[in-house]
């Protein structure tokens, strides 16, 4: 199981990035595939969720409803994070995640810096 998560950079306070997390090992269809973050001297938080694809059902944490949307691409086992109107707040490593029916996998993160 692979979980290969792309797309972080440095962008200014109200920019845009896409975060993909492109997967191999499983049966990207049947799960659901999670976003997470973690800044500098916190607690590893979860973000955003979407469902496997007989629901593709989304959730949200508080803090990004409205900005972020999560999204899957089952041709390409990928999932995406599209955030807009980032913050400052916003800035951490960023993590996609999947628990099968005995393990849970974590990408490898990728950064995201949002700074004037």
């Amino acid at each position: 199981v692979q979980l290969q998560a792309s797309g972080g950079g440095l962008v200014q306070p109200g920019g845009s990035l896409r975060l993909s997390c492109v997967t191999s090992g499983f049966n990207f269809d049947y799960y659901a595939i999670g976003w997470f973050r973690q800044a500098p001297g916190k607690e590893r938080e979860g973000v955003a969720c979407i469902s496997s694809s007989t629901d593709d059902n989304t959730y949200y944490t508080e803090s990004v409803k409205g900005r972020f949307t999560i999204s899957r691409d089952n041709a390409k086992n990928t999932v995406y994070l599209q955030m807009n109107s980032l913050k400052p707040e916003d800035t951490a490593v960023y993590y996609c995640h999947v628990v099968l029916t005995t393990s849970r996998y974590w990408g490898q993160g990728t950064l995201v810096t949002v700074s004037s």
